[in-house]
């Protein structure tokens, strides 16, 4: 069986198996947007938007930092690409985000990929209020991506860019480490087959639980 995945449908299912299951598998209940992921959602725009097209940020973003940011992200040398998404394998060649194999997928909130030095830049863009519990995991999985779909890319600098606390979480990456990311999710991704071959999903209760679309689950506290 082959599962198609992403950084966040894994930490679903790190989170709750059994909220995985019910999002992802049998579909019988929603993730409806917060007004956080809403947020989220109209500053990715934004940034798109600014990136491509010089669209001035709208003003409801003034009071936090993304502008000056972008501002000097646009001097870097190289080729930009907005929300690029990525594919893989599941023996890590590239592939379409969409295709019929693919195995993983990946979106690059801003990537700017420098051919000639083998440099690539990536960013995301994250709207918590703290970076406090910042985890890298995904810029590595994206990372794999990107030297997978720019083979001349060695090396990339990446990051978390916490627009409204204003602190950049940084990672580095580089070529003769491709592999070794993937391998540090694969325990996870072993769990996640297994479910599948076994049809059971347990709950795990954690401090999420009062927020949790699966209403009909035991632990629901909503």
């Amino acid at each position: 069986m082959n599962i198609a995945w992403s950084y966040s449908s894994l930490k679903t299912f790190q989170d709750c198996p059994k909220k995985y299951y019910h999002l992802k598998v049998a579909k019988d209940f929603v993730d409806k947007p917060t007004k956080a992921t809403l947020y989220g959602n109209e500053l990715h725009k934004a940034a798109e938007e600014f990136v491509k097209n010089g669209t001035p940020i709208p003003a409801k973003f003034d009071d936090i930092h993304i502008k000056p940011t972008l501002e000097g992200l646009m001097q870097l040398e190289g080729e930009r690409f907005c929300e690029y998404r990525m594919g893989l394998t599941k023996d890590l060649e590239p592939c379409g985000f969409f295709d019929k194999h693919v195995w993983w997928r990946g979106i690059a909130d801003l990537l700017i990929v420098n051919r000639e030095k083998g440099l690539a830049y990536s960013l995301d863009y994250k709207t918590g209020k703290s970076a406090r519990y910042a985890d890298v995991q995904q810029l590595d999985l994206v990372a794999e991506g990107v030297m997978a779909h720019f083979p001349e890319i060695t090396r990339i600098k990446s990051g978390l860019l916490f627009v409204v606390s204003n602190e950049f979480v940084k990672a580095y990456q580089t070529a003769d480490s491709r592999g070794r990311y993937m391998d540090k999710v694969k325990p996870d991704l072993h769990r996640l087959q297994s479910a599948f071959e076994t049809g059971v999903w347990n709950a795990s209760p954690n401090n999420l639980c009062g927020w949790c679309p699966v209403k009909t689950c035991e632990h629901n506290k909503g």
